[in-house]
């Protein structure tokens, strides 16, 4: 079993920004695809950025040249860094990992922590 633990979400002025961290507990981060994604009150959870084992990464149109996500396997985590925030950025933000068994992709999300842009 995998536990996901997000961090670093919280109340900032739009244009502001912000970096979410997400560690992973387990063994299995290093061959894991990892993803961030939001849900925003009354709307379906979307894909927001996406970084492979190998460091590829990619993100939805409407955060592309604005946020960046890198990861660090030595530690388990996975960032997102988050510039030129605007309100409609507003919402829960939701670390994904995604790991191949052999057999078949075992997904797990995380708690999700609150990203609030407001003047």
């Amino acid at each position: 079993q995998v536990q996901l633990v997000e961090s670093g979400g919280g109340l900032v002025q739009p244009g502001g920004s912000l970096r979410l961290s997400c560690t992973a507990s387990g063994s299995m981060f290093s061959n894991s695809a990892m993803g961030w994604y939001r849900q925003a009150p009354g709307t379906q959870r979307d894909l927001v950025a996406t970084i492979t084992s190998g460091g590829s990464a990619n993100f939805a149109d409407s955060v592309k040249g604005r946020f960046t996500v890198s990861r660090d396997n030595a530690k388990n985590t996975v960032y997102l860094q988050m510039n030129s925030l605007k309100p409609e950025d507003t919402a829960v933000y939701y670390c994904h990992l995604k790991f191949y068994n052999g057999y078949v992709w075992d997904e797990y999300w995380g708690q999700g922590t609150q990203v609030t842009v407001s003047s």
